[in-house]
């Protein structure tokens, strides 16, 4: 099976059962890898109503077949789970080098079952799989324990850790690898500590077959080229993705306090260009990649000098604006103790926003935070809500399962302003002058994310109050965007880069020596996509309807305060509209389920 290892890696942690599975024909032919294996493997192995956090729930981890080949940006992993925040199909994207180091190991996917009865992590060296035990690094950040492992196995090893918030099974705790990558969206860090699970470390030494290894070669130098080559290049090197900051204040689509705007009129004092003259130390670039959009930067507090990987993009939009924290340094903190918390930035912040008008409104005060004035702006308020949520400590406890739950049990009318969709939080776009961008955040599979479907640019191209036919444009993207997750490869140089999609049929053919067309790669990304429908309304059955792909009550009922979309809202009416239409050309009914042709058209 050439660019595949061709094997499956199932550990077991509460009877300590490691076995290796052939992977199967059928899996690869219709699910291609990574996130095509992962939601088949959980939709078939997961019983309904099963606890996220209960011994029953799995995690997936897995590659695609470019993973640690010759590739622009192939080092990209999924981490898939039943979601702790959605309660359905949830997974992460990572880059990093751990997906090619797991291929070198001999493995396109790790499945990993039940419950330990102590801290353990799980170590990977080609063929020698062991869990070991983990109880020194209990409670330690997720930067220390990485440090702490490289010192202890060998800086080769690739490791993916938790931090204490995944150990206390907060919501929305994320997966961290590369001391700055992390798989962030959906509460898979949870999943992780609730397995008792601390860390996953990988060495990998063996080769990978390709069926057409000159060719590989001469496909690939064209696609690096043609990366390297593009006048976008030299700005997402030196800025990355904080290069978007300054655009998207200007476009009226940076959330700010709370989404209650979209501008932050101290924006430019957390951009790119204030990044690369204050705290950028150089650039870090994930396996393959050309673009090195990674940035370690640096700052100091109290005397104390901290290093860490951003702020990127979603960081300054969720926690620079949505939190108004307006000073670079502050924000390169802010980023410093989520990442060694264990906790994404983008829900992170999100809840940390929810909290700060929470407090503005009277709704909760100081007897419930002890003592500290949750105010927007303040660091020292951010810092002091994040370890709460962290440990589960006083309101923390409340916070640590998101805005969702948190909303229904604080009441006095907080949910209106809860930002969320199916109990994911909405990462960094402002979408009330967006419907395109709105419906993405609508109908994502995993709940409000933007990276299925970034489709602001086109309602910026075609009319920001425009409506009909929107759908289509989301629609393309929901199909196009998951193709990159599946060949374990970073979309950013198509969308940056403008690197053709031509290439990407060619590679997979001639790594595999199979025969896809782009259409027929396109056909199992909406298999996937729909899957995923099915698992959330399989979860949800008794009260399933297009209720859930409805967004929060502000973005029909509050128009945006400030900056170029100020006054901004959308109509309920308009929102059915949106959906009609979308269902109508997904081919679901009218409460948003796949039709039975639908489903048999795709071989579901």
């Amino acid at each position: 099976m050439f660019a595949y290892g061709g094997k499956i890696l199932r550990v077991n942690l509460s009877n300590d059962k490691i076995s290796i599975e052939p992977l199967p024909e059928k899996l690869v032919s219709d699910y291609i890898g990574g996130r095509g294996f992962s939601a088949r493997i959980l939709y078939d192995e997961l019983k309904t109503g099963i606890d996220p956090l209960g011994a029953e729930n799995k995690i997936v981890v897995a590659s695609g077949p470019l993973s640690g080949l010759f590739v622009p940006g192939a080092g990209k992993l999924t981490f898939a789970s039943k979601s702790p925040a959605t309660n359905s199909y949830g997974d992460s994207n990572i880059g990093g080098h751990l997906a090619s180091e797991i291929k070198y190991a001999g493995y396109d996917v790790i499945i990993i079952e039940g419950i330990s009865d102590k801290p353990v992590y799980l170590y990977i060296n080609n063929d020698k799989i062991e869990i070991r035990d983990a109880g020194k690094y209990c409670g330690k950040g997720a930067i220390t324990t990485e440090e702490m492992l490289k010192r202890d196995l060998g800086k080769e090893f690739e490791i993916a850790v938790i931090g204490p918030a995944g150990e206390n099974k907060v919501k929305f705790a994320c997966i961290s690898h590369d001391f700055g990558r992390q798989a962030g969206r959906t509460g898979i860090g949870a999943v992780m500590g609730a397995k008792n699970l601390k860390a996953i470390a990988v060495r990998g030494t063996l080769s990978l077959k390709v069926a057409d290894p000159d060719k590989l070669l001469e496909i690939g130098k064209k696609a690096f080229a043609d990366c390297i080559k593009h006048p976008a290049w030299k700005l997402w090197l030196d800025q990355g993705t904080a290069s978007v900051t300054n655009w998207s204040n200007q476009q009226g689509s940076f959330p700010t306090r709370n989404f209650q705007s979209g501008f932050f009129e101290d924006y430019q004092k957390i951009s790119g260009d204030v990044m690369l003259k204050e705290t950028i130390v150089n650039n870090k670039a994930c396996f393959g990649c050309p673009m090195a959009c990674g940035k370690y930067a640096r700052t100091r507090r109290n005397n104390k000098e901290y290093y860490v990987e951003g702020p990127e993009y979603e960081t300054a939009a969720m926690i620079g604006g949505d939190c108004a924290i307006g000073n670079i340094h502050d924000l390169t903190y802010a980023n410093y103790i989520c990442d060694e918390l264990g906790i994404d930035t983008i829900s992170g912040g999100s809840v940390a926003a929810f909290a700060m008008e929470c407090y503005e409104k009277g709704i909760i005060d100081k007897k419930d935070t002890g003592g500290v004035e949750l105010k927007f702006g303040d660091i020292r308020a951010f810092e002091h809500i994040m370890n709460l949520i962290s440990r589960r400590e006083g309101i923390g406890n409340l916070l640590a399962d998101g805005v969702k739950v948190a909303a229904e049990k604080l009441g006095k009318g907080s949910a209106r302003f809860a930002m969320h969709v199916k109990g994911l939080e909405i990462s960094g776009y402002e979408s009330r002058r967006a419907p395109a961008m709105l419906l993405s955040y609508m109908t994502c599979d995993i709940g409000a994310h933007h990276n299925r479907a970034w489709a602001i640019t086109h309602d910026i191209a075609v009319g920001r109050d425009v409506f009909a036919g929107k759908s289509k444009r989301v629609i393309e993207l929901q199909h196009i965007r998951p193709i990159f997750d599946m060949l374990g490869t970073c979309r950013l140089q198509w969308v940056e880069l403008e690197l053709s999609l031509d290439y990407y049929p060619q590679l997979i053919n001639v790594t595999t020596g199979r025969n896809y067309t782009m259409d027929e790669l396109l056909h199992s990304s909406e298999r996937v996509w729909n899957l995923n429908r099915l698992f959330l309304i399989r979860e949800h059955k008794d009260n399933f309807g297009r209720h859930f792909d409805y967004p929060p009550a502000r973005v029909y009922e509050n128009g945006v305060q400030t900056g170029p979309t100020a006054g901004s809202k959308v109509k309920k009416e308009d929102i059915d509209k949106l959906l009609d239409e979308y269902y109508q050309m997904r081919g679901w009914d009218k409460n948003g389920r796949p039709t039975p042709e639908k489903l048999k058209e795709l071989g579901l």
